[in-house]
């Protein structure tokens, strides 16, 4: 396990990582480009999808369903054992849906770090696990949302007779207005990964000698830089996770275990190989800063994004890329 967990922090996009955050760490005057992270997070969704979509093109729709529902199991789960936890340690119900949200969805550049991993390690994987990624990326902010609006109507019934309007039906799902489903249903990521899926599976081997040369044989190159961004980004987010202690520090890092080993087990249970039922354990286990912030923002404003952003960017996201994506694998191995 040590070795795993060495040769992963040995590679050179953990690396770079890493001096992303030593730099910010030591104010250095080390700055990227503006706009150059949006570019090659855009670059990267593409690639993830459109590699997804021609490795699915070759299975048919028997051999994906059981994962397709574990992977939506996984969605209702994760963010509702979240608040759960979030409600013991005493956090506020805002900032508990927050979390709820974040750790529900995933991080992309995780699972496109742990696809590098397997095939460095030589471990094959089902390529169809892009499509799981971008199916998960949605479901737990939904969740999330619908179980802020059931509690808000608990605490506070809105009246079911009206002299006016008569019989007023309260829903919980009144809160997905438009703006929000266009949010989490077309925002960049999941827009980007599904669109990119479709078009692969569509056209399926065709695309290789157009899709090859950048998004394929380059992909780990430019992993590397985004990788030094995010290190730059987690190292300025760390301050402010600290300031709210101790117990929401080591939630960062118990939760990926809890939701890694989940996603392991399920993964395993819905027929997934080794390869296979480790990308769904780093699924699991991750925590969105892309989708769910961009939808928290706009729907529970109230939110601390300091917190949910802090925790997901500043602790839980480098302990997934040095230690997590090996302990999951090593899991896998275990448990087939």
């Amino acid at each position: 396990m040590f070795e795993m967990v060495l040769q992963n922090l040995l590679t050179p996009a953990v690396m770079f990582f890493v001096l992303g955050v030593i730099a910010a760490l030591c104010k250095s005057d080390l700055k990227i480009p503006a706009g150059l992270g949006e570019t090659l997070s855009i670059y990267l969704l593409i690639a993830i999808g459109i590699k997804g979509g021609i490795e699915l093109s070759h299975y048919s729709l028997n051999s994906v369903i059981r994962p397709l529902m574990g992977t939506l199991c996984l969605g209702i789960a994760i963010p509702l054992i979240t608040f759960f936890i979030m409600r013991l340690i005493k956090m506020d119900l805002k900032n508990s849906i927050g979390l709820a949200a974040t750790f529900g969805s995933i991080s992309v550049v995780t699972f496109g770090t742990s696809i590098s991993y397997l095939e460095k390690q030589g471990t094959t994987f089902e390529g169809f696990m892009s499509a799981m990624a971008a199916l998960l990326e949605s479901p737990a902010i939904f969740v999330s949302l619908l179980l802020l609006k059931v509690i808000e109507n608990k605490k506070h019934p809105v009246p079911t007779h009206s002299q006016n309007v008569g019989i007023v039906a309260s829903s919980p799902f009144k809160m997905f207005d438009r703006k929000l489903i266009i949010e989490s249903i077309f925002g960049k990521s999941v827009l980007l990964l599904l669109g990119s899926l479709f078009i692969g599976l569509i056209i399926g081997e065709r695309a290789l000698p157009v899709v090859k040369p950048l998004f394929i044989d380059l992909y780990g190159s430019v992993l590397i830089i985004f990788l030094l961004i995010m290190g730059l980004m987690a190292g300025e987010r760390l301050p402010e996770v600290r300031k709210h202690g101790m117990k929401l520090l080591l939630f960062g890092l118990y939760m990926p275990l809890i939701g890694g080993t989940l996603g392991v087990l399920l993964g395993h249970l819905t027929g997934l190989s080794v390869g296979g039922s480790t990308l769904m354990g780093v699924l699991a286990g991750s925590a969105s800063y892309i989708a769910a912030p961009a939808a928290l923002k706009s729907s529970v404003p109230e939110a601390n994004p300091s917190i949910y952003l802090g925790l997901a960017l500043g602790v839980t996201f480098p302990f997934n890329l040095t230690f997590g994506i090996p302990l999951y694998n090593q899991l896998a191995q275990w448990i087939q």
